[in-house]
C-alpha cells in the first residue's frame, strides 16, 4: 500500500509579512468557520472518490498562519480525517506556528490531538532585520515559544530563517543562526530572500528605500551557514534544510517534504493547495472566499485526485514525471537520485532518457556520482548547490 501525505493551507494572518507571495489574507478572520466547514466538505469528497481507503503517514498544515485556528476545530478535523484515511505508525503531524500566537494551553492542546512536530517562522534574531521583514514577533518570544512546545511535549521543533536581508552581513547572518541554534531545535531551515512582485519589500526596493539582495552575499551566507552547521552538528539533506544527528533512532528530516522530494503522492486541501496523485497535479481555487463558495455549493463526487474546489489540474506526460523526478529528487543533498529506483517507477534508464544532460553537469562539476550502501545515486556537488536552479532547469523540456 502507497503512504499518502495531506497538506492543508490555512490562509489567515493578523497581518501580510512585506516580503510574503504567499496565498494568504489578513484582517478575514471571520470567515474562518465557514472555511473550515469547507475543508471538512472538501475532504471527505476527495477521500471518498479515491479507489481505496488511503494510507495516510504526513500531515502538514501550512499557511498563512496555522497556530491561529482554534483548537476546537482541529479536534473536528481529526475525527474526520481519522474516519477517512488509515494513519500509519509513526505519523508525522506538522503544524506551522507564529511565535507570536501560541500559548502553553494551545499547545498542551495540540499535542493532545496528535501533533507531535512544530515549526516556528523565527526568521532572524535580529529586531532590526524583524522590523525590515515586518514580522509581528521578537525573538524572546521565539524563545518564549520554543520553551512552551517543550514542556508541552513536543520533541521535534523546526525554525525557519531568512538570509540574505537588504545590506545584511554574514556576520549579522550568523548571529541569528547561532541564536536559533542554541535552542537546539531537532531541525532548520533556511531560506535565501527573494524579492517578489507585488510585495512591500518589492516595492522598497524599487523605490530605493533599501537595497535590492546581493546574490553574492547571499551565496557567501549559505556557505557559511553550510560550515556553522556541520560543526555544530547539523546534517544537510536538502539544499534548504538540516536536521541534528539521529536521536533515540529517529531520523529527524521533515517526512512531509521528503514526500515531494521522493515524488509520491500527497493531497492538498484548502484554497490554493496544490497536490500530486494518480499521474496529476492539481491546483485549488486560491481566493478565499471564491473557495468557500465553490466547496459549499458543490454536488457530487470528482474523478480522484480533483475535488470541489479543484480549478486546475492536469495529468503528468511520462517524459515530464521523469523530468520532474529529477529535478525534485536532486534537491535532496546526500542521497539525491537512485538510477534503480527511477528504473522501477518509469522502466528507463536515467542514461538512456538523460544522457546529455547527466553527462554535461557531470563536466561541469554540478553533479557526481556516489555509491551508496543501496548502490549508485547522482547528487549535487557543493557547486551544484550554489547552482541549484541552473541544474535543474536541464531537466525541463518539450514533451
Amino acid at each position: 500500500m502507497q503512504n499518502y501525505s495531506l497538506y492543508f493551507h490555512i490562509p489567515y494572518c493578523r497581518r501580510r509579512c512585506g516580503y510574503c507571495d504567499f496565498n494568504t489574507t489578513a484582517g478575514m478572520q471571520h470567515t474562518l468557520p465557514f472555511y473550515w466547514q469547507a475543508l471538512l466538505k472538501e475532504v471527505r469528497q476527495v477521500a471518498q472518490s479515491a479507489p481505496e481507503r488511503l494510507a495516510v503517514h504526513t500531515i502538514f498544515f501550512g499557511g498563512g498562519t496555522p497556530s491561529l485556528v482554534p483548537e476546537n476545530d482541529y479536534k473536528r478535523l481529526f475525527v474526520e480525517l481519522e474516519s477517512l484515511f488509515d494513519f500509519q505508525t509513526p505519523i508525522e503531524i506538522t503544524l506551522e506556528a507564529n511565535p507570536g500566537t501560541v500559548s502553553p494551553d494551545y499547545l498542551k492542546s495540540l499535542r493532545e490531538i496528535g501533533f507531535n512536530r512544530i515549526s516556528f517562522g523565527a526568521q532572524s534574531a535580529r529586531t532590526q532585520e524583524l522590523a525590515l521583514l515586518d514580522r509581528d514577533h521578537q525573538f524572546q518570544q521565539v524563545i518564549e515559544a520554543v520553551g512552551m512546545a517543550r514542556t508541552a511535549g513536543f520533541e521535534n521543533l523546526s525554525l525557519d530563517l531568512i538570509y540574505g536581508l537588504p545590506d545584511q552581513t554574514v556576520d549579522q547572518w550568523l548571529f541569528s543562526l547561532e541564536c536559533a541554534a542554541a535552542l537546539e531545535p531537532e531541525h532548520l531551515s533556511l531560506y535565501a530572500l527573494t524579492v517578489e512582485e507585488g510585495t512591500r519589500m518589492e516595492r522598497m526596493v524599487s523605490h530605493g528605500l533599501v537595497n535590492a539582495p546581493e546574490d553574492d552575499t547571499a551565496a557567501d551566507m549559505y556557505e557559511a551557514a553550510s560550515a556553522w552547521l556541520q560543526r555544530a552538528g547539523y546534517r544537510q539533506y536538502e539544499i534548504s534544510n538540516w536536521k541534528l544527528e539521529e536521536k533515540g533512532g529517529r531520523d529527524l528530516a521533515c517526512r512531509h517534504n521528503l514526500q515531494y522530494w521522493i515524488f509520491a503522492p500527497y493531497l492538498g486541501f484548502g484554497a490554493g493547495a496544490h497536490g500530486f496523485a494518480a499521474q496529476m497535479r492539481t491546483a485549488n481555487v486560491a481566493d478565499l472566499e471564491k473557495y468557500i463558495r465553490q466547496v459549499s455549493t458543490s454536488q457530487g463526487t470528482s474523478r480522484f485526485p480533483q475535488g470541489p474546489a479543484t480549478l486546475e489540474s492536469q495529468e503528468l506526460s511520462l517524459q515530464t514525471q521523469m523530468g520532474e523526478f529529477m529535478m525534485v529528487g536532486l534537491r535532496l543533498t546526500e542521497v539525491g537520485v537512485r538510477p534503480a529506483q527511477f528504473r522501477q517507477l518509469f522502466q528507463r534508464e536515467i542514461a538512456e532518457v538523460f544522457n546529455a544532460q547527466v553527462r554535461r553537469l557531470l563536466r561541469q562539476g554540478l553533479i557526481e556520482q556516489v555509491d551508496l550502501p543501496d548502490g549508485e545515486h547522482l547528487r549535487l556537488t557543493e557547486k551544484g548547490r550554489l547552482l541549484g536552479n541552473q541544474v535543474f532547469m536541464q531537466f525541463v523540456g518539450e514533451d
